[in-house]
């Protein structure tokens, strides 16, 4: 049995207090975004400067999703159990020393650490923050705001590309600022929520943290994808490191249901998890994220390194992306607080999403800059019009005290997703880049043995010109394949779209069986009768009598 909950403040803001709390919230948002956009252009040259590989290259962005993905649920119970604020402020406070240490990092592998160590943070923002907004605002009010989580979205990821390529571009600054960049608006953010943020206040008796559970989770999780990232590389499919991972990986994910199963204030609520909605949503969620994350991160190294443009250039070629994704979001949220309905934005989005990489997954190191802008518009689309509505989707059918918990589910499985589909298409990337350098290489009579870092190292400029060529036409015509892989994993996307409920968003910020119910418990503890609705309302002066 859950220990007793006591609410303050649980009636919903105006207008302009909502847009007051909105602002720091937004800008920490835009923090935890920008981590990932700015480096998106940038880290060709962040790898070459440190003289890293292609494993490498998707293991700085791997680390952060994989700490990240394994801490959000944990942070997500944790805003059921505690001050919401407190925890998003701890959070930008993590992110903020991570940025700081991979600002001074010295190699590729001290990059990866202190990325991974951002991760914990990121985990907390892209969980703590829906939480926030969801305990702010009623479900059906929420679509008029996700206009404005559309519009920080599309700034950070136009505007973090370019300013990551005008970092590396400029001499004076150097890649290291990439990561000292978020600094000062992490710090402002600090300060904006400490002002402006007011939630209601929770206090819980007899507190219970999932310790095991939250940590079987982790490591199952990390394991798996640690797995993901090196098999076939490494090791083969067929190996005995394949077998101890994915089974020891298996076996701490079952020990993990199982706890979670029996404990008093479970880190990933099953009975939640279970729910028709959510099931479905997190399922659409993992697929999105597969699709999203793992095409997405490869446009950068595919401008620059498959058609070579500048850092740059390639975070303006990513506009047409970012320019959908702004887009869809605005109108999709007004048309869903203006109806009520959601299910059918989230099923032309998810459908949107698998035309636009399919269409990205004809490209090669030759293809107009027009097709490939229109194709990123399409994918853009329908991101902006299934990421935030699918999280929507589930705070609709799940009480006030599970907010945390359920929005941090979805948010965890998006992550997974991204963090499977990086390593996932990086390996295979990596893979098709190195068999088709070694082909062309035989071809033109050159030597693969001598050149063999060609095949891995990113600093392309170190190369022969020749060499340099027939690396780039390997990048550029790889890159279009794991497009196709990301289309064909974004239509299970399509599939859980189709199997959701069709509803109408609630217009109160909590259920109101749930809100009854806490009100008669509330009663019961007292020592007093419990009351239902019915014989409560039928009271004259509106409250139950005590005779």
């Amino acid at each position: 049995m859950s220990a007793p909950t006591t609410t303050t403040g649980a009636e919903p803001m105006t207008h302009r207090q909502t847009l007051e709390a909105l602002s720091g919230l937004l800008l920490v948002l835009f923090v935890a975004m920008l981590s990932s956009t700015v480096v998106s252009t940038a880290l060709p040259k962040i790898i070459g400067a440190l003289n890293g590989s292609q494993n490498q290259y998707t293991w700085v962005v791997t680390a952060t999703l994989l700490t990240a993905t394994a801490t959000t649920p944990i942070w997500g119970k944790l805003a059921d159990l505690f001050n919401k604020k407190i925890l998003i402020q701890v959070a930008i406070v993590i992110f903020l020393l991570g940025s700081v240490i991979a600002g001074f990092s010295q190699s590729g592998g001290q990059l990866i650490a202190a990325r991974a160590f951002q991760g914990i943070g990121v985990g907390g923002l892209q969980a703590l923050v829906q939480v926030a907004i969801a305990a702010m605002i009623p479900p059906r009010e929420r679509g008029r705001y996700n206009g404005y989580l559309g519009g920080v979205m599309a700034v950070a990821t136009v505007g973090g590309p370019l300013l990551g390529g005008l970092i590396v571009d400029t001499s004076w600054l150097g890649w290291r600022w990439c990561f000292f960049v978020g600094v000062p608006v992490a710090i402002i953010a600090l300060i904006l929520l400490q002002a402006t943020l007011h939630l209601p206040t929770v206090r819980r008796e007899n507190v219970k943290i999932d310790y095991l559970g939250a940590t079987l989770i982790a490591a199952g999780v990390s394991l798996l994808l640690i797995w993901i990232s090196f098999v076939d590389g490494s090791f083969a499919w067929a190996s005995w490191q394949t077998a101890a991972m994915v089974g020891g990986s298996l076996i701490l994910l079952a020990l993990a249901v199982w706890v979670e199963s029996r404990a008093a204030e479970p880190v990933v609520p099953l009975g939640i998890v279970r729910e028709h909605t959510t099931a479905l949503a997190i399922l659409g969620s993992l697929a999105v994220g597969m699709a999203m994350f793992g095409g997405a991160v490869f446009l950068g190294q595919y401008f620059q390194i498959g058609r070579g443009y500048s850092p740059t250039e390639a975070g303006l070629l990513t506009i047409p992306m970012m320019a959908g994704v702004l887009g869809s979001s605005i109108v999709a949220g007004r048309l869903i607080t203006k109806s009520g309905r959601i299910k059918p934005y989230i099923v032309a989005g998810s459908i949107i999403l698998v035309a636009g990489f399919a269409l990205l997954g004809t490209i090669d190191h030759e293809t107009s800059l027009v097709l490939v802008g229109a194709a990123m518009f399409i994918v853009g689309t329908g991101v902006g019009m299934t990421m935030q509505n699918l999280v929507l989707a589930v705070q609709n059918t799940v009480a006030l005290k599970d907010i945390g918990a359920a929005s941090a589910s979805v948010a965890f499985f998006r992550s997974l997703g991204g963090t499977i589909g990086v390593s996932v298409l990086g390996a295979v990337l990596a893979r098709r880049v190195t068999d088709q350098i070694t082909h062309d290489l035989a071809a033109a009579g050159i030597p693969a043995s001598g050149n063999g870092s060609g095949s891995s190292n990113l600093n392309i400029t170190a190369l022969p010109e020749g060499i340099q060529h027939i690396v780039r036409a390997a990048y550029g015509d790889a890159t279009g394949h794991i497009f196709l892989i990301s289309a064909a994993i974004a239509v299970v996307g399509v599939i859980a779209a189709i199997l959701l409920k069709p509803v109408t968003l609630r217009t109160s910020l909590d259920l109101p069986d749930t809100a009854t119910s806490t009100a008669v418990a509330a009663d019961a503890i007292d020592g007093a009768p419990a009351f239902d609705q019915v014989s409560v309302d039928a009271v004259p002066d509106g409250t139950p009598g005590r005779r």
